[in-house]
């Protein structure tokens, strides 16, 4: 088993996810297939149901989005995400960790 870590780092600016949980091999890894979830269904959310031009990043361990400019419904939208992340943290810790880092 690979010894990695997701983490999502919250910052005043954006929310960026990196990082593989290493909890199985590639492609029966339950605690990346939930992250990778979470995060394609929220780019997707922001593209199909609010009016925002949300700038983010999606790419293979990668999720980066800026926060500053979301309207209140892009907003919900992140808080879900945040949620499911923060539910997955607690069930794996030991995979997925969040920092929290308000004044970078």
């Amino acid at each position: 088993m690979i010894n990695t870590l997701i983490t999502v780092s919250v910052r005043r600016d954006n929310i960026s996810v990196t990082g593989h949980a290493g909890y199985a091999p590639p492609g029966q890894d339950i605690v990346c297939a939930g992250v990778t979830a979470l995060t394609q269904t929220l780019a997707a959310s922001l593209d199909n149901l609010t009016e925002d031009d949300a700038d983010y990043t999606l790419a293979p361990g990668m999720f980066i989005l800026e926060i500053k400019d979301l309207s209140a419904e892009a907003r919900l939208l992140v808080d879900s995400f945040f949620m499911g992340i923060c539910k997955i943290a607690d069930a794996y810790p030991e995979h997925t960790r969040i920092v929290q880092a308000w004044m970078t």
